[in-house]
């Protein structure tokens, strides 16, 4: 794919860039001052000239228009100052003979699909779905009856996508996870009353690569990051019943790559956190969000005006590898996890002294992990507080231990609930289709007949990111009672760059995929975690901005804060370079995905 991207295809799409770099003036003050003047004229000539003005479609008119305003923006001295590169002084160079050997290929493609876009060239098929209205003359009863074939068509396309990945709620997967308990199970030469037991589940929590690989089939690459992970002090862990979500098959395209892609590090991903910690000496500089400078008392995150979040139990039963809090997590179920009575009480009477924080999110680490005494007691301390209308706690349990939403949780949450008062809801993190169980269901069914809402955030990584993917979990969320709440932009983690997707796949799956949904499907956001501030709304150009180009092709956005235009003062703005659009679609390649299904990603800025 990457020959496709050159100075000679660049040449061929942009006769008039190379025409205009024919001299040898290297100032680039007056270069931009040219190109802006070359994309005004092409944008014009695309849009303006009188014999084909009306043939040009609404889309067209979109596309040309939003190319042009990249264009102008990464021609910007204010491009070079945000990002460190200019582009004007790569495209001289190169126009010149000036070798280069920093540009990439994914930097010739996104200009190569630049100037197509000012010319009004579509980078991908025309539609995704049939459902054209098409020309003709029909109205009322029978142009409603065409439409609604039309609309029966879309579908079928839909399902043809959602149809290839699995859930685990199918009777074959019911019964592969039936024997692979079976078998873990006899393993640990435990009962079937024990594997029901949450208790039972944390305390045969798997945390070295030994057990794992009897449990596990695994490649040798994945055993020995577990290793090394392990002998680095890295905290790992998988509870048993998470580990018989994992298929026996040695498949090429696996069912379970999510499940697994969740908690055995990539070997990159060990070896740039071992880093770390050898030259650090901590993770401390794995806090991409900056948490440290957001907490004004210990165990509390304040990042809005009316909510904060509070962490009195610091670990998890099971580490996801690219947790944003992973950096402060000593290990699974750590000894030392609890916060002392002291610092609970002196958080707790932080928050009372705060009326202005209507909301606390109890989370962690994974504040369901702790026994039920704990739960009561600490949940409880903040319910009695009476400035506090909503308690929301963020708990993987349903997903990682199921069994952990007993009766006694259940009916315990529900007794804080007072109907225009407190609301009590929960918030998980089911990552794919493929984890969605009967215990799953059982157990969101014993939270709302307690009437706690159940809601889900979605980290949206490179192994849930194909096409009507996340389309697929959002539909079967709301099969078994979970509303979809957060689709969050993959955290932008140089040691988790193999989890990341462009954000420009991120707007197109909104606007493409969740638009074909239900609305009541659909009801999660996108967002983007800017560090230090929180979540920006990435469908928002009020909150973010293309700013500049890379020479390996990542896109530079800017961030602005969610104060912007609401205080007199907002934060500084963050700047984040993206994952190039070329080498994601490449890794979609080598999966066997069709690369036509994805080309449209290109016109998303």
């Amino acid at each position: 794919m990457q020959n496709s991207y050159s100075i000679a295809s660049l040449r061929k799409v942009a006769p008039e860039l190379f025409a205009m770099f024919g001299d040898n003036m290297n100032n680039l003050g007056k270069r931009r001052v040219n190109l802006h003047d070359l994309v005004d004229h092409m944008a014009n000539k695309a849009l303006c000239q009188p014999s084909v003005v009306s043939l040009v479609s609404p889309d067209k008119l979109q596309l040309i228009n939003r190319c042009a305003n990249v264009l102008r923006t990464i021609f910007s001295s204010h491009a070079e100052k945000t990002g460190g590169f200019s582009v004007v002084q790569a495209l001289f160079d190169i126009t010149h003979n000036v070798e280069r050997k920093d540009l990439q290929p994914a930097f010739y493609a996104e200009l190569i699909f630049l100037f197509k876009g000012l010319r009004g060239i579509n980078p991908g098929p025309d539609t995704l779905v049939k459902g054209d209205h098409g020309e003709n003359n029909l109205n009322g009863r029978e142009a409603a009856i065409l439409r609604s074939h039309q609309l029966d068509a879309m579908v079928l396309r839909v399902e043809s996508f959602m149809s290839r990945y699995s859930d685990g709620l199918d009777s074959a997967a019911v019964l592969r996870r039936y024997q692979r308990r079976n078998r873990i199970i006899k393993y640990f030469g435990a009962s079937d009353a024990q594997w029901y037991d949450w208790r039972w589940q944390i305390q045969h929590i798997v945390q070295d690569a030994e057990t794992l690989a009897e449990l596990v089939t695994l490649t040798p690459e994945q055993i020995k990051a577990v290793d090394r992970a392990r002998q680095n002090n890295l905290p790992f862990g998988v509870t048993p019943y998470y580990l018989s979500l994992m298929d026996d098959e040695d498949l090429d395209l696996r069912r379970d790559a999510a499940v697994r892609a969740q908690v055995l590090p990539p070997p990159e991903y060990v070896d740039q956190v071992v880093d770390s910690q050898q030259t650090q000496g901590d993770f401390s500089e794995l806090d991409f969000m900056r948490e440290e400078d957001t907490s004004p008392i210990d165990l509390i995150t304040r990042r809005y005006p009316s909510i904060c979040i509070f962490k009195p139990f610091n670990t998890c039963p099971q580490i996801c590898v690219y947790c944003q809090r992973n950096w402060e997590i000593e290990d699974a179920m750590a000894a030392d996890a609890l916060a002392s009575p002291k610092k609970i009480e002196a958080a707790v009477r932080w928050i009372a002294e705060h009326p202005a924080i209507r909301e606390v999110l109890i989370t962690g680490g994974d504040p369901l992990a702790m026994d039920d005494e704990l739960v009561e007691r600490i949940v409880g301390m903040v319910a009695a507080i009476p400035t506090v209308e909503r308690i929301r706690i963020g708990t993987r349990t349903p997903v990682t231990m199921p069994m952990r939403i007993s009766d006694r949780l259940a009916t315990f949450l529900g007794s804080l609930r007072q109907p225009g008062q407190r609301e009590i809801v929960l918030v998980t993190h089911i990552e794919h289709s493929y984890e969605l169980t009967p215990e799953v269901v059982e157990a969101v069914e014993r939270l709302r007949r307690q009437g706690i809402g159940v809601y889900n955030q979605l980290v949206y990584t490179f192994f849930v990111s194909r096409r009507f993917e996340a389309a697929f979990l959002r539909r079967r969320l709301r099969q078994i009672g979970i509303d979809p709440y957060y689709s969050f932009n993959a955290k932008g983690k140089e040691e988790t760059a193999a989890y990341r997707v462009p954000i420009a796949r991120l707007l197109q799956e909104q606007t493409e995929e969740a638009r074909l949904s239900p609305g009541i499907e659909r009801t999660d956001e996108a967002v983007f975690n800017v560090p230090g501030q929180g979540k920006s709304y990435i469908r928002s150009t009020r909150q973010r901005h293309l700013v500049g180009l890379d020479a390996d092709g990542s896109r530079i956005y800017e961030f602005y804060p969610w104060e912007d235009g609401i205080v007199q003062i907002a934060p500084p703005s963050y700047i984040y370079r993206d994952v190039p659009i070329l080498g994601y679609l490449e890794r979609l390649t080598a999966m066997g995905e069709k690369i036509e299904d994805y080309q449209s990603i290109w016109s998303y800025y």
